[in-house]
């Protein structure tokens, strides 16, 4: 019986090839947006569960009250790190880390310069990254010591064995290589290419061993293993207050808390000391897009299968007269929607296949199907049954509803009863098409209005690199023989790159300061020449006089009005036990985010303190020849080093990378969507003009136009997409609003983005029906009173 439904379901798939084929491409590409975004949520979703203890391992954070405000801070200090591993039974083990930025690596005369971390001894004991060779317990007790990942091991050895090889890390020490890791996987948060122990940072900083007194001098990080079956709230407050036993304004105005490794990619978003939904809130937006997406290729095959029925009444009163039950006959309905469904998800899997690279290139990713996972292939099987229910319910049950009498008597009419179903169901798929439109359009003018705010500085022509033990020795001859050559305008030293601000501090003391009030602003240490190589502007008193100019500090506007000081040139503040004179104030500039107001900061000098080397190249200069000459110079005073540079506009336009990643997803899914839609909307179209076939012969005898015919056919279903615009303007104006607020830079909703939305969609819908009422309304009226 069962090979008999089978055969009788393929005959009409067959039959109806046309209509076969909307139904399997419009189902086939709803699928496909379904897995890919499924796949990309899970790799989100995902995120360090690739490590065997991921959910013990905490990151230590310091939330400070500043005014009323709860700030959060992943900085922290040596002396917090001592303090944790003292005294607390809930804790297994405290590893501390630098922030995991590049070095130059050297073998021979092969040189890379690749980002590693130097870390505590528990480090690979307590995360369990997979080593390949050597041990998690002993790779990092020698301090000269260094653990490469299998791809830095082959840069740097090719073929060899690496163990027991030198490496020369800034052309300063040679470590010994005792471990190779394997790579790390995308889907980690913490990234590096190699290991070296936090040992060798204690011995080789420049200062001598590393500050393990203060609680304020935070400038790295912390990780934290709990033993199992120990629940954070059972350590919580007993590290709330840890910091309290030092007599400072930092200390009595802070607390320590700690952030589960399961939190820290989806929950990276922090309101007044809490982490909440940051990254999450877009995983779960696409989540209901695929949803939708799904939902809007099952209405077509709803309203296609329904439509049509009248082709299929016969069949099922002859069917029913000789005997078949209703369950029989919505048994063959569904078996005939579930093989067009496996038929579309075969189609939406290969189609996910061929279009993985691009999407894993779009979203910066590395998916792929998990071919040989168990999980994968009934979470599939769930979503062919689940597709099948939802789209095929509603037809089996219709078209088995039907009474023989009346059928073989040919007195079915389907009533306006379905005809309101199905233009229900058509005006609900334009909604979601519609309201991804306007969402697409939002975003994007978002972006453009942040990306044409004015920055406050000169992006143009404004390079940078990180500055190496080599080059700060050597910065003085680099930077003459820059200038001189006419390659370079200006050049400066910073502890900050231009487009961001790593060091964030306190004023202990400035005019006009209230009791227990503080301030934190961004720190920026910095050499003569860096308003001018920035072409940042000084809107009041002087720049640094040289480099000696140690006494003298800056502020920008913020931190000036912030402060609420009156007439600030050579008023003094006290920081960090030292007292300045304000030399100038600095015009605003943009230096963190592009969609919130510049950041309160402070520029002062110190020619010993750097990690970018900032530079303009000369006006007039090709970018690539400057490029080039510069390599020749830098080659000559670090010549360990790989010359790696880096655009300042190129990284601002980094910042909107993820409203980009996200406007991209949603013009290609809206587009989807409306294609979609539009193959319902053509089937649909096809399907009335061949119902009113007789009827467009009559009115053509009678002398109708071809105006008035086009008008006839098309009225109705620009009436559905009408409706849908109306519909959707409102929802998708609550939904953008809400996602507008995260950004205190942002856009007006104006009423021309719901009419440029809804002219897309009338025209899109124009196009798609003409095809059909205009091969329809050009039909002769003699072949079309034939066709009856």
């Amino acid at each position: 019986m069962f090979r008999n439904y089978f055969k009788t379901a393929w005959r009409n798939l067959l039959k109806n090839k046309a209509y076969s084929a909307i139904n399997v491409f419009g189902l086939a590409a709803g699928m496909t947006v379904t897995l890919l975004i499924g796949l990309w949520v899970f790799y989100q979703y995902s995120y360090n569960e690739f490590l065997p203890d991921h959910g013990r391992l905490y990151r230590v954070q310091r939330n400070f009250n500043s005014n009323g405000d709860t700030l959060t801070f992943r900085t922290s200090s040596l002396r917090l790190a001592d303090a944790l591993r003292d005294g607390y039974d809930e804790i297994e083990a405290v590893a501390e880390t630098d922030w995991m930025g590049p070095h130059g690596l050297m073998v021979g005369d092969k040189k890379i310069y690749q980002r590693g971390g130097m870390v505590g001894t528990e480090f690979l004991k307590m995360f369990g990254f997979p080593l390949l060779k050597g041990n998690a317990g002993s790779v990092l007790n020698d301090p000269y010591s260094i653990v490469l990942t299998e791809s830095t091991a082959k840069a740097l050895f090719g073929n060899e064995d690496p163990l027991n090889k030198m490496v020369r890390i800034d052309n300063k020490n040679d470590l010994k290589v005792t471990g190779i890791l394997k790579d790390i996987p995308g889907n980690s948060t913490l990234q590096f290419k190699y290991l070296v122990p936090f040992s060798y940072k204690e011995l080789s900083s420049p200062r001598g061993k590393l500050d393990h007194s203060r609680f304020d001098n935070n400038g790295f990080q912390v990780f934290v293993k709990l033993k199992k079956n120990i629940p954070y709230s059972q350590l919580a407050p007993k590290i709330r207050m840890i910091t309290h036993t030092q007599e400072s304004m930092n200390a009595k105005n802070s607390y320590v808390t700690l952030q589960q490794m399961d939190r820290w990619h989806l929950y990276s978003n922090y309101v007044n000391g809490k982490d909440t939904e940051g990254f999450l809130e877009y995983v779960r937006i696409f989540t209901l897009v695929g949803l939708l997406v799904l939902l809007i290729a099952c209405i077509n095959f709803v309203n296609l299968t329904t439509a049509r029925s009248e082709k299929r009444a016969r069949e099922v009163g002859v069917r029913k007269a000789i005997g078949s039950a209703k369950k029989q006959l919505v048994f063959q309905f569904l078996l005939e929607s579930f093989l067009l469904i496996l038929i579309a998800f075969s189609f939406a899997l290969l189609l996910v296949q061929l279009l993985l690279p691009a999407f894993n290139i779009l979203t910066e990713a590395s998916l792929q199907i998990p071919y040989s996972s168990l999980t994968f292939w009934s979470l599939m099987a769930a979503l062919v049954l689940i597709t099948t229910l939802v789209a095929g319910s509603r037809p089996a049950f219709y078209l088995s509803s039907f009474q023989p009498v009346k059928v073989l008597k040919g007195s079915l009419s389907q009533g306006r009863s379905h005809s309101l179903f199905r233009k229900t169901l058509v005006v609900v798929q334009f909604s979601c098409s519609v309201a991804l439109i306007i969402g697409t359009i939002v975003i994007y003018r978002q972006i453009n209005y942040a990306k044409d705010r004015p920055n406050g500085y000169e992006l143009a022509r404004l390079m940078e690199l990180d500055m190496n033990p080599d080059l700060l020795r050597n910065y003085n001859a680099f930077k003459n023989e820059a200038i001189q050559s006419g390659i370079v305008s200006s050049m400066t030293t910073a502890s900050s790159p231009a487009t961001d601000i790593y060091w964030h501090s306190d004023i202990e003391h400035w005019p006009g300061k209230k009791d227990n009030e503080t301030i934190e602003m961004g720190v920026i240490i910095t050499t003569p020449d860096y308003f001018k190589t920035m072409g940042m502007e000084l809107i009041a008193g002087r720049d640094f006089r040289n480099e000696f100019d140690s006494v003298s500090v800056i502020f920008n506007e913020a931190a000036i009005n912030k402060m609420r000081i009156k007439d600030p040139v050579n008023q003094v503040v006290r920081w960090q036990d030292g007292t300045y004179v304000i030399a100038g104030v600095a015009k605003d500039a943009l230096m963190l985010s592009p969609f919130g107001s510049a950041d309160p900061t402070m520029f002062l000098i110190d020619t010993k303190t750097a990690s970018s080397l900032l530079f303009r190249i000369a006006p007039g200069v090709s970018t690539q020849g400057a490029i080039s000459k510069l390599n020749t110079i830098f080659n000559k005073y670090s010549p360990a080093f790989s010359f790696e540079y880096s655009f300042a506009d190129e990284t601002h336009a980094a910042k909107f990378k993820m409203e980009m990643l996200i406007g991209k997803l949603a013009a290609i899914f809206a587009m989807l969507a409306i294609f979609i839609s539009c193959l319902g909307l053509f089937g649909l179209a096809a399907y009335i003009a061949e119902q009113r076939t007789r009827e467009i012969g009559i009115r053509k005898v009678l002398g109708a136009s071809m105006t008035q015919l086009l008008l006839l056919l098309t009225k109705d279903f620009l009436l559905l997409v009408l409706i849908s615009c109306v519909i959707a303007s409102p929802l998708a104006l609550w939904f953008l609003e809400g996602w507008l607020k995260q950004y205190s830079y942002r856009i007006n909703i104006g009423a021309m983005v719901f009419i440029w939305a809804a002219l897309i969609a009338l025209v899109i819908a124009v196009v798609v029906i003409s095809f059909q009422t205009l091969k329809a309304a050009m039909m002769s009226p003699v072949k079309s009173l034939k066709s009856e």
